[in-house]
């Protein structure tokens, strides 16, 4: 699932394709700031997905920090259960392939793909232990 950001001047990545998530509030896990995330954005419950794969990075514009990138899957019915909320300007499901083809995508996200596709030999695969 992708969330094509808003396009306001000043905004990291305006108009650019993007999955849901964001900043961590207060001493929220990675987890929980995923799931609060997903939920803000879209609606879902994050309690029914099936988490294939996670790893830290380095953030990009932080330096010292790190972020958190999750594969997860959810059932065909979760679809029909997607509210998209006030940030972003339309949501999409893609298949991975498709998402690397995306001419405009936050320029992290393909790596991270590709990393997770690596680590698992194949889309929609888990990965044992998760975090390499």
């Amino acid at each position: 699932m992708l969330i094509l950001r808003d396009d306001r001047p000043g905004l990291p990545f305006a108009g650019h394709w993007d999955f849901p998530g964001g900043g961590r509030e207060g001493e929220e896990t990675p987890e929980k700031t995923l799931a609060r995330e997903v939920h803000e954005e879209v609606g879902l419950d994050m309690a029914e997905a099936r988490f294939l794969w996670r790893r830290r990075y380095p953030a990009v514009n932080r330096p010292g920090a790190h972020v958190w990138f999750f594969v997860a899957a959810m059932r065909a019915e979760a679809e029909g259960r997607i509210v998209f909320g006030d940030e972003g300007q339309r949501w999409a499901l893609m298949a991975p392939d498709e998402v690397l083809r995306l001419p405009k995508i936050v320029p992290s996200f393909p790596g991270r793909l590709r990393d997770y596709h690596a680590a698992a030999g194949a889309w929609g695969a888990a990965v044992p232990g998760g975090d390499p």
